[in-house]
């Protein structure tokens, strides 16, 4: 990707002198924070609604192809076609591959298959996968046909990965060199050869299989002398990673051992590709927004996602929460008689309900985070029960005496308070057990933690926190 440079020199360009006001304007089209201004916005929207192409353009221009996407996100969605035709050639490959998934498609939509075919063999392999893989089949077809034999094998070949794995995410475009190879060959090569890649750190080696038997950094080799054996200077040990592998399994091992770039190989050891460190940057964020979105229940959480699909997300989790609330009613209607005698039960037991809610999340926020991280293994599974058990104990002690201590300066019955205390104990004891072992034992069944395991920590708190709240008041209070 190409790094934001100065702005555009109107001299160069050839604009008249006028324009310098326009090109000032862009200048300061971004804040401190560089997102983009609401005035900036504003002109760019106003200039194409009066149909004046050419300044909005001239604002644009400048701008950085990753805040040309964001421009473009942050137009509404029934005037982003008119933007991105008035904006034209600056609405290019880069800039599409920065888009918002959801916005990508709709623009896509409005192109032929052959401007498709055209941006994806401007972009890596990854990014032009990322483009295309979820148009409809007939249309990802018509962009195939309309790319080159090579261009075509490169993306269909990806294609033919599982979804959100090392293979849809390598590169093709990478230097491998053979073995025998010496450093001055190497350079010379290098230098020979203007069809190579031009984004690369590391340079791998081969053996005649070409399978990976170790890599160089480029800094290496420009500091080395001609003659030295690449088999000499390569470093052996390197982290190869599986073209099946699962991108978030990609990106702990990128955080682990610190890398920059790594090999990906097939089920026979060939090197087919390499996965970057600014590839990865994208899944970890991606990958941890997930975690927290499915933890709510909001789905994929995406802004520009179509009104209908996200009510249908969140309503399928809100409907299973209406359920389990149901549960912990029914929970409440068993002890009927107990709420009419004491009446300032009804006002209590949803703080038990409430302080073990918080508590459960807390550490299911904490669990499902270490399970994501492959911080949580078997070997550890029964420490981590274990302490957050005693968090959980020590937590509730210090509450259920705060509580006590309250409720008793409140209503001045002892044994209520008492009631009271304990049930926060016990309620919060159970939250940190179920915060704990629900999301391992869906995790041991292969059901992802951050989905399913909120609605059950909270139908835990809710229905034993009414059960024993109540149930204690029943037995020492009636």
């Amino acid at each position: 990707m190409s790094e934001r440079g100065d702005p555009a020199d109107p001299l160069l360009r050839g604009d008249d002198t006028d324009d310098e006001t326009i090109l000032e304007q862009a200048e300061t089209g971004l804040d401190e924070d560089d997102r983009l201004k609401p005035e900036f916005l504003s002109s760019v929207l106003d200039a194409v609604e009066d149909g004046d192409s050419e300044t909005a353009r001239d604002l644009v221009s400048p701008l950085h192809p990753a805040d040309i996407a964001d421009l473009l996100e942050l137009t509404p969605s029934d005037r982003r076609a008119d933007v991105a035709s008035a904006l034209g050639d600056l609405v290019g490959a880069e800039v599409l591959s920065e888009l918002n998934d959801y916005v990508r498609d709709d623009l896509i939509g409005a192109l032929a298959p052959e401007q498709v075919a055209e941006f994806a063999a401007e972009l890596d392999t990854d990014d032009a996968v990322a483009m295309i893989e979820d148009m409809e089949e007939a249309d990802q077809q018509a962009v195939l046909d309309a790319l080159d034999p090579e261009d075509r094998a490169a993306i269909e070949s990806a294609l033919s990965y599982p979804e959100e794995s090392a293979g849809r995410l390598m590169q093709r475009d990478l230097v491998a060199v053979p073995a025998h190879m010496t450093v001055g060959q190497v350079i010379d090569y290098l230098r020979d050869n203007a069809d190579l890649t031009q984004d690369f750190w590391e340079i791998y080696i081969v053996d005649a299989a070409h399978r990976p038997i170790g890599y160089c950094q480029l800094s290496w080799i420009l500091t080395c002398p001609r003659g030295i054996a690449m088999t000499d200077l390569m470093k052996r040990e390197q982290t190869l990673i599986p073209v099946d592998m699962d991108q978030e399994e990609v990106a702990l091992r990128f955080q682990k051992y610190a890398l920059i770039s790594a090999a990906v190989v097939d089920s026979a050891g060939r090197l087919v590709g390499m996965i970057t460190v600014d590839d990865v940057v994208h899944i970890i964020a991606e990958e941890a927004g997930e975690d927290i979105l499915r933890l709510s229940g909001a789905g994929e959480g995406d802004i520009n996602q179509p009104i209908l699909m996200t009510v249908r997300t969140r309503l399928v989790w809100l409907v299973v929460n209406l359920g389990t609330a149901m549960v912990a009613a029914s929970v409440v209607g068993l002890f009927e008689d107990t709420i009419e005698h004491l009446a300032m039960l009804a006002a209590l037991m949803g703080i038990v309900s409430g302080m073990g809610g918080n508590a459960g999340t807390q550490t299911l926020a904490v669990m499902v985070r270490a399970i994501a991280t492959n911080q949580v293994t078997s070997s550890n599974t029964l420490r981590m029960i274990v302490r957050e058990f005693r968090i959980a104990a020590t937590n509730g002690s210090v509450l259920g005496v705060l509580i006590g201590i309250g409720s008793y300066l409140i209503y001045g019955q002892l044994g209520l308070s008492l009631v009271f205390a304990t049930a926060i104990l016990i309620n919060n004891m159970v939250a940190g057990l179920a915060g704990v072992l629900i999301p391992v034992t869906l995790d041991r069944r292969n059901i992802d933690p951050a989905v399913s395991s909120a609605v059950f920590v909270t139908m835990m708190t809710d229905s034993l926190g009414f059960l024993t709240f109540l149930g204690l008041a029943t037995l020492f209070l009636t």
